[in-house]
Formats: structure tokens, C-alpha cells, sequence
């Protein structure tokens, strides 16, 4: 379990094919304080670090994450946003994000906003039930709020700090990005369709 507020980057150093799965190498400032075996949110995704060597660690997405997420296209050089799990302990500044992405976005439109952004994406419309005005949304790791929701599109806003904290300032129009819609209103919306 997340909260959808970004920790570090990870740059991708190395990607490649292992049957139908792809592993990954990545380089972190974060990586001498994780474990072998311990859940990592990368861009809104739950992997496992499986091999740490220095600042460097290694994960690995299977053939059902990369149908689901934006991963296949990870190359050399990617930023990826990073975030542990969390503690019972901790604060929930964010909202509950499980690191399960449900499909991605594509970036339609950005916006700066003298010293802020708007930037609007499109998803695929069976998922509309689940975008609310002013409702959370999990956007490659990030924690946002949306509006101007429509049935295939919502904007958020991105403050200074978020743009200059995650991967957020290298998106450009037709990017892809990782949705993880909010986990109550799926609960909700199972619930009603019993």
C-alpha cells in the first residue's frame, strides 16, 4: 500500500527481455536503504526489488504489468517516480494507492499556468464510473487531484513543487502514463453492480 507522494527517482540503466517479463535495472538514492523481497512503487507500479548491488537494484515486470502500464516502454535513461510502502506508522498525505495499475492515460494537453500546470489526459471510457470531479487519481506513482472530468479525459493541476519533484516536467503531449484509479470508489462501484 501507497500514498501516491513521491520519495526519489530511479533512473532505468539497464532494460531487457527474459521470456515474455522484462527486468530492469535501475539507480537510486534510495536503493542502499531497501531489502531483497520488498515492495517499491515505480511510477505508480508495485515491483519487487529483487537484487541490490550499491545504488543500483533490480525488478522485474511480468507479461500481465507490461499489458497493463506504460513499463514496456521504460529505456535507458528513464526517470522513474519512486515511493516505499507504507508504514502503519505513517502519515497518509496522499491517498491509499495499491501500486495495481488499472490501464493507462495518454497526455492530451498541457497547460502552464504562470508558475503552475494543467495537464489533461484521456483514458479508456469504461473506466468514466470511476473519475470524479474534485475525486483522487494515481498518475504514474503521483498522488492528484482531478477535474474537468469528461467521459474519456480530466485535468489535474500540478504545483511547483510536484513538477520539480517528479517525472511529471519531462511528459509531453501523446505520453503515456500509469492510471491507478481511487480504491473506494472500485469498492463502491463492485458493490452496486452485486
Amino acid at each position: 500500500m501507497f500514498t501516491g507522494i513521491i520519495e526519489s527517482f530511479g533512473e532505468v540503466r539497464e532494460a531487457a527481455a527474459t521470456g515474455a517479463n522484462r527486468t530492469f535495472w535501475l539507480r537510486s538514492d534510495l536503493a542502499p536503504q531497501l531489502k531483497i523481497d520488498q515492495s517499491l512503487s515505480h511510477d505508480g507500479v508495485c515491483l519487487t526489488v529483487e537484487e541490490i548491488n550499491g545504488d543500483h537494484y533490480r525488478v522485474t515486470a511480468v507479461a500481465e504489468t507490461l499489458d497493463k502500464t506504460a513499463l514496456g516502454r521504460w529505456t535507458t535513461g528513464t526517470l522513474v517516480n519512486l515511493e516505499r510502502s507504507l508504514l502503519p506508522s505513517s502519515r497518509l498525505d496522499g491517498h491509499f494507492v495499491q501500486g495495481h495499475v488499472d490501464t493507462t492515460g495518454t497526455c492530451a494537453k498541457i497547460r502552464e499556468r504562470q508558475g503552475s500546470w494543467e495537464m489533461t489526459f484521456t483514458f479508456p471510457k469504461e473506466f468514466a464510473r470511476l473519475v470524479i470531479e474534485k475525486g483522487s487519481i494515481c498518475l504514474n506513482g503521483i498522488s492528484l487531484t482531478v477535474f474537468k472530468v469528461r467521459k474519456k479525459r480530466f485535468t489535474v493541476a500540478i504545483i511547483p513543487y510536484t513538477f520539480a519533484h517528479t517525472n511529471v516536467k519531462q511528459l509531453a503531449e501523446g505520453d503515456a502514463v500509469n492510471l491507478e484509479f481511487d480504491l473506494i470508489g472500485k469498492y463502491l462501484l463492485r458493490s452496486a453492480r452485486l
